[in-house]
């Protein structure tokens, strides 16, 4: 990728909701906050979505978020039932975004059966947002096989000894498969690539780039792929 443009986050001024009484419930109705941030122009962005991306991820790890690389990936099945869930952002590049994941997970299954899949940043602190759609596909075994080498142990042994998504009968039982696995492989002994785990690349054809302002005046602004490269449009808050 060229140089990446860097724009400082933004400064946000929360303005705090009423305290409700401790006696009542809770309304969601009345929290409400207002975004004050610089202006996000079309001359701000980078010439593609993915330098546009490693500018913002990189004011997201100096604001100090908390897992700045946390993103909700939505799948669906074949009759259009949508399921969301929070994963980790492993690697991003020109071909899109990679997470990682049990292949017999329901995202994993979902993701065979219709590779249609929405990506979402959230990154509240900054009054930012970035959501993705995009086309998932498998990762290759190699890549696969250097990144899990990066894991730590106990997260190479949680990948055998999870059936992700599947049913149960109690924690005891999870725990009891992870410490059979601990037993059979040492701290210094290597773990093998589970055959149902990898990675997953999310190869992006729309990107947008949510900044929010003060009242619900928020820019949007999305890159759509086209034959000739990128476009980039502007969206109604």
């Amino acid at each position: 990728m060229g140089r990446v443009p860097h724009t400082p986050p933004p400064e946000t001024v929360d303005v705090p909701a009423e305290t409700p009484d401790p006696a009542e419930t809770p309304d969601p109705a009345v929290m409400r906050e207002q975004y004050r941030t610089a202006a996000f122009l079309e001359s701000d962005l980078a010439a593609g979505p993915m330098d546009q991306f490693a500018s913002w991820f990189k004011d997201a790890v100096a604001g100090g978020l908390h897992e700045p690389n946390a993103m909700v990936v939505s799948t669906a099945t074949p009759d259009g039932r949508p399921s969301s869930r929070t994963v980790l952002l492993k690697g991003y590049d020109e071909r899109g975004f990679v997470f990682f994941t049990n292949y017999g997970s329901r995202k994993g299954r979902e993701i065979e059966a219709n590779r249609y899949v929405g990506l979402l940043f959230p990154w509240h602190p900054l009054a930012r947002q970035v959501i993705v759609t995009g086309t998932a596909s498998r990762v290759s075994h190699e890549e696969t096989a250097a990144y899990f080498r990066t894991r730590p142990h106990g997260s190479q042994l949680g990948a055998w000894a999870s059936d992700q998504s599947a049913p149960i009968g109690s924690r005891a039982e999870l725990l009891e498969r992870y410490e059979k696995l601990d037993g059979r492989y040492g701290a210094d002994e290597q773990v093998p690539v589970p055959p149902h785990w990898g990675g997953i690349r999310v190869a992006p054809d729309a990107v947008e780039f949510w900044q929010g302002h003060e009242n619900r005046l928020h820019d949007r602004l999305r890159y759509v792929t086209e034959a000739a490269g990128w476009r980039v449009e502007r969206l109604c808050p």
